[in-house]
C-alpha cells in the first residue's frame, strides 16, 4: 500500500513516541527499582501500579473536556503540541539525578504529557486518511512504531550494558543518558507531522461566540455527547467492551517488567525479551491490519482479546523463569499492536468525523479509566495477598468481561 506524505508523517509520530513507551515499560521500572533501595518485591509492584493509576486517572479526567475544545478548527494541533512539549521536557528531566519519589513524580507527569499527546494524535487519524485506508494506516503506525523504537532502544541498552566497561561510564549515568537519547528521537520524528498536519474536520465558532464561552458550552456538550453515545447501541456496547479488554492490554504492558523483576528474573533477560516483543509486534501489526480487511475488524479484535486471556493465565500460573518470560514477550508481541491499532480504527469508523476529538476524548477516558482499574486492581490484590501472581490473575476477569461484550456486539451486527 502506498501512503500519502501526511499518512507517512502521521505514522512517524508513532515511531517517535514508541521509543519512550518502550523505555518506560523496560528500563524505567528497573531504574526505579535500583534507586528505590530497601523495598520488597510486593512494594515495588504496588508503587509502580499506583504511579500508572495516577497518570491514567489524570489523563482520563482531562481528555473529554480538552478533546471537545480541540475539535474546533485549528485547535487540535495546539493541544497536541502543548502536551508533546510537556512530555518531552519531563522526559529529559528524568536524566537529572534524584531520589525515588521525585523521580516517580516526574515520571508520572511525563507519562501524562505522553499519553495526552497520543489522544490528540489518535484523533488526527480521520484527518489524515479515509475510512477505507484507516485500518491499514492505523496498523502501520503501531507496526513502524514497534520496529522504529528499537533503534534508540538498542543504543540505550548498549550504552547501559557496555558503557561502564568501554567508556568508563557509571551504569546509573548511562541509564540517565538514555532519557536524553529517547527524548531527541521523539522530537526528531514529531517534527514532520507538526510541519504538515492540517485539521480537515472541525467545529466552527458561532457568531458572537468566544473561546471563553465555548469552555462553558463544552461541559454541556460533553453531556450531549454522552447522550449520543448512549443512543447508539452498537457504539455503547463497543465502548463498554473496550473499557474492559483494553484494561488487560495496558496493564499487561505496563506491569510486565515490574512483575518479572518481582519474580527475580535478571534485568538483562527482561530487557532483551521486551526487545524481541517489538520485533515480533512489527509484522504482527501489519498482518493484523490486512486480516481485518479480509475477515473483519471486529472479529480480529475478538481473537486478540481471547489471546490476551490466555497470556494472563500463562503469566499467573506458569511464568517463573527467564525462558517463560521470553515466551510471554513473544505472545504479547503477536497481539499487542493488532488489538491497539484495530481498536483505534474501528472506533474511528463508528463516530462522526467532525467530532472526532470529542469522541476520541471519551474513547481515551474509557481506556484510561480501564487502566486505572487494572493497575489499581493489581495493586490492591498484590498488597492484600503479598503475591504478585494473584494480582496478575485478577486482570483476566476484566478481559473475559470485555470478550463477552464483544461477542454480544458481533451478534448484533451479524459478524458472528
Amino acid at each position: 500500500m502506498n501512503y500519502t506524505k501526511l499518512e507517512r508523517n502521521w505514522v512517524m509520530y508513532d515511531v517517535g513516541n514508541s521509543a519512550l513507551v518502550l523505555l518506560n515499560t523496560s528500563v524505567v521500572p528497573i531504574y526505579f527499582d535500583a534507586i528505590n533501595t530497601g523495598a520488597s518485591s510486593a512494594e515495588l509492584v504496588t508503587a509502580w501500579a499506583n504511579a500508572q493509576t495516577i497518570a491514567s486517572l489524570v489523563v482520563a479526567l482531562l481528555m473529554p473536556i480538552l478533546g471537545s475544545l480541540a475539535d474546533f478548527a485549528g485547535n487540535k494541533i495546539k493541544f497536541f503540541l502543548g502536551f508533546f512539549l510537556t512530555g518531552l521536557v519531563l522526559c529529559l528531566a528524568q536524566a537529572i539525578p534524584m531520589g525515588a519519589m521525585p523521580f516517580l513524580i516526574i515520571y508520572v507527569l511525563c507519562t501524562i504529557g505522553l499519553n495526552s499527546s497520543m489522544t490528540f494524535y489518535d484523533a488526527m487519524l480521520p484527518d489524515v486518511t479515509t475510512d477505507e485506508r484507516m485500518d491499514s494506516v492505523s496498523s502501520s503506525g503501531y507496526a513502524w512504531g514497534y520496529i522504529g523504537s528499537c533503534v534508540p532502544f538498542i543504543v540505550c541498552i548498549a550504552l547501559i550494558m557496555l558503557g561502564p566497561s568501554l567508556l568508563g561510564l557509571d551504569m546509573m549515568l548511562a541509564t540517565r543518558l538514555s532519557f536524553v537519547i529517547t527524548g531527541v528521537w521523539w522530537l526528531a520524528f514529531t517534527l514532520p507531522l507538526l510541519r504538515t498536519y492540517k485539521q480537515r474536520y472541525g467545529k466552527e465558532l458561532a457568531p458572537g461566540e468566544t473561546p471563553a464561552s465555548e469552555v462553558a458550552k463544552t461541559f454541556r456538550g460533553l453531556a450531549a455527547t454522552l447522550r449520543r453515545i448512549a443512543g447508539d447501541r452498537a457504539l455503547l456496547i463497543y465502548m463498554v467492551a473496550f473499557f474492559f479488554y483494553i484494561d488487560g492490554v495496558h496493564t499487561v504492558i505496563s506491569m510486565s517488567t515490574t512483575y518479572g523483576t518481582s519474580l527475580g528474573i535478571d534485568s538483562t533477560q527482561l530487557i532483551l525479551a521486551l526487545l524481541v516483543t517489538q520485533f515480533v509486534a512489527f509484522p504482527s501489526a501489519i498482518v493484523y491490519g490486512r486480516l481485518a480487511g479480509k475477515h473483519g475488524t471486529l472479529r480480529m479484535i475478538m481473537i486478540a482479546v481471547f489471546a490476551y486471556v490466555c497470556i494472563v493465565l500463562f503469566a499467573a500460573f506458569f511464568l517463573k523463569t527467564a525462558a517463560e518470560f521470553w515466551i510471554l514477550a513473544i505472545a504479547v508481541g503477536m497481539f499487542q499492536g493488532g488489538i491497539q491499532a484495530l481498536s483505534r480504527s474501528y472506533f474511528g469508523k463508528l463516530i462522526p468525523k467532525e467530532r472526532a476529538n470529542e469522541y476520541y476524548g471519551f474513547f481515551d477516558i474509557f481506556g484510561r479509566y480501564a487502566s486505572v482499574m487494572g493497575t489499581l486492581l493489581v495493586s490492591v490484590v498484590t498488597s492484600l495477598t503479598g503475591d504478585p501472581s494473584l494480582g496478575v490473575l485478577s486482570i483476566g476477569i476484566l478481559l473475559v468481561v470485555g470478550f463477552v461484550m464483544l461477542v454480544k456486539l458481533s451478534r448484533m451486527r451479524g459478524v458472528a
